[in-house]
């Protein structure tokens, strides 16, 4: 069975009324980097109502476990279960 890794994709998405690029930075837990940055494109294009042309991916990096910020994404990796 395949380990589940956590991914920190950083971005920006263009749109034509914005003056200025949206920049984000979100972290992912996903199987590889396809599934990371598919998994990016959805969530991005659902919140903002972006295209995925419009959504520019600028770095994805794998993350260790004792880096991840997220704190949704630290319980389900089981890392802030307290006994």
């Amino acid at each position: 069975m395949a380990e589940v890794k956590v991914f920190r994709v950083s971005g920006e998405i263009r749109k034509p009324q914005l003056l200025e690029p949206m920049r984000f930075s979100v972290e992912v837990p996903a199987l590889n980097v396809r599934q990371a940055l598919e998994k990016v494109y959805s969530d991005m294009g659902s919140r903002h109502r972006a295209k995925r042309f419009q959504i520019r991916i600028l770095r994805v990096e794998e993350v260790r476990p004792e880096e991840v910020r997220d704190p949704v994404v630290r319980f389900l990796r089981g890392l802030d279960v307290k006994p």
